[in-house]
């Protein structure tokens, strides 16, 4: 099997403060919370947006493996809608002393270069900042991060840092070379 090379960069803001939002875009832009788990719609969501950039993952879990993955105390998935049309979404995972990851993040492929992404990630931030607010059971957060990678969008980089987020530490590796696993290319 033929391999790639990968670069896996993670970055944190350890604030508040450190959060640069990013503009609202013009038009009917709705972001709502995804309160009902369902490993259903995650899964779509999770094959639309990162079908054409390798996510794979997640791919081979079962229905329990995604319910477990979704009824984690902390975990929430939040949907940005465009005309009433999933565009994007976050999912939010609780972590022990307070951390909260951004597990996963990005916008269907049709609605990417829209001034989406940038609306998107600068509220699921702010709603990580406040996750404590609707858990009760967690800890107040001190820290958001992620990770992203060269087989990302080509902007999601530049996106995360504009958002205020550090760099802490980068990883090269060799992975296996995959087909992008969407339904049909770019989906």
């Amino acid at each position: 099997m033929s391999t790639i090379t990968v670069t896996t960069w993670s970055l944190e803001q350890t604030s508040p403060d450190d959060l640069v939002p990013a503009a609202a875009p013009e038009g009917d832009l709705r972001i709502v919370r995804a309160e009902v788990p369902s490993p259903e719609f995650s899964r779509f969501l999770y094959t639309a947006v990162g079908g054409d950039i390798r996510w794979t993952d997640r791919l081979s879990l079962s229905y329990a493996q995604w319910r477990e993955q979704l009824d984690r105390s902390g975990t929430e998935t939040w949907v940005a809608y465009d005309k009433g049309t999933p565009a994007g979404y976050v999912e939010l995972q609780a972590q022990d002393e307070g951390s909260v990851e951004i597990v996963y993040f990005g916008l269907v492929p049709a609605f990417r270069g829209r001034r989406i992404g940038g609306h998107l990630l600068s509220y699921a931030t702010a709603r990580a900042w406040d996750l404590a607010e609707r858990w009760p059971e967690l800890p107040a957060t001190k820290r958001v991060w992620l990770h992203t990678c060269s087989e990302d969008g080509e902007h999601a980089m530049a996106n995360y840092q504009r958002r205020g987020f550090r760099l802490f530490d980068t990883k090269v590796e060799e992975e296996p070379a995959v087909e992008a696993p969407g339904p049909w290319p770019g989906a």
